[in-house]
């Protein structure tokens, strides 16, 4: 096909479409073989965020920790009852990484293509997770990031020849990290392993289940948990989601502090000192 000037580039267009159309490209994607994951998942239960969903935050999640990890968290959950923030990291607007952004703290969408498949989550530092499903190992190369580095595969469990789970498997990770803003934190040699099964119901096509395994050297065995997530119904309107807007803790030498309303620094738990002021000379009055 020749092109006059009179068509130039939107005749360069009007041949893509058509060869898309025509079925050029666009077999190279069957999506009918995918399941359905459009729209946005919202997590099911009611309660505040966690890990373990079927049991309560807190001391009450029974996570396998190690006795050192254990005696940490304690010492976490004490600080934070009176007045401060323990372990807990993503009040500073680090990113949540994994496992902790697979909570629901906001909805997630997916995008299904052949290669990868994209996990996009409106919350804290707009999170997303890309799962590489085009058959590639661990690159010994890459680096380290809070949501790790993840490879899927999917999986036609039931021989109906379509695919029904996506088995996951993540590694090479940044820190710190935690399993909820309790500050229930992983290790910091950040080894952890995190594997995945992501299906839908089989009685409910808006109810979508995952299935997490993580291992790491702060826990005494392997902990698994089951997420399940529902389909919004109704067209939602994803919201942009800033951290660092509006966030009044401020960290200073390793303690955390507040800005008041009037932006001054102010303390967090009772009797609190002060910040090390070595950096300002203030003359003596």
């Amino acid at each position: 096909m020749r092109f006059n000037s009179g068509q130039g580039f939107l005749g360069v267009l009007a041949l893509g479409a058509a060869l898309l159309a025509g079925g050029g490209l666009a077999r190279a994607f069957d999506d009918a073989q995918y399941p359905d994951l459009s729209g946005a998942w919202e997590r099911t239960e009611q309660a505040a965020p966690r890990f373990d969903p079927s049991k309560p935050r807190g001391l009450a999640q029974q996570a396998p920790l190690t006795p050192e990890f254990q005696k940490k968290y304690e010492a976490s959950l004490a600080d934070q009852a009176a007045g401060g923030q323990g372990d807990h990291t993503v009040y500073r607007c680090l990113a949540w990484g994994m496992p902790a952004m697979m909570n629901g703290y906001a909805m997630i969408e997916f995008i299904v293509r052949p290669d990868t498949t994209y996990m996009l989550i409106d919350d804290g530092n707009d999170s997303f997770r890309r799962i590489f499903t085009d058959g590639r190992s661990f690159p010994p190369d890459a680096e380290p990031a809070f949501v790790g580095y993840s490879i899927g595969k999917w999986r036609d469990t039931t021989g109906s020849g379509k695919f029904d789970m996506l088995e996951v498997e993540t590694r090479n990770f940044n820190g710190p990290r935690v399993y909820d803003n309790t500050g229930l934190m992983l290790d910091p040699d950040n080894e952890s392993v995190i594997r995945e099964k992501i299906y839908l119901d089989k009685k409910d096509a808006n109810r979508l289940h995952d299935e997490i395994t993580v291992e790491d050297h702060a826990l005494t065995r392997p902990w698994t948990v089951m997420k399940t997530y529902k389909r919004n119904p109704t067209p939602v309107q994803w919201r942009e989601d800033v951290c660092v807007e509006n966030n009044p803790h401020v960290g200073i030498g390793g303690d955390t502090y507040m800005l008041s309303a009037d932006g001054y620094l102010m303390p967090v738990k009772k009797g609190q000192k002060p910040p090390d002021l070595r950096y300002f000379n203030q003359a003596n009055k």
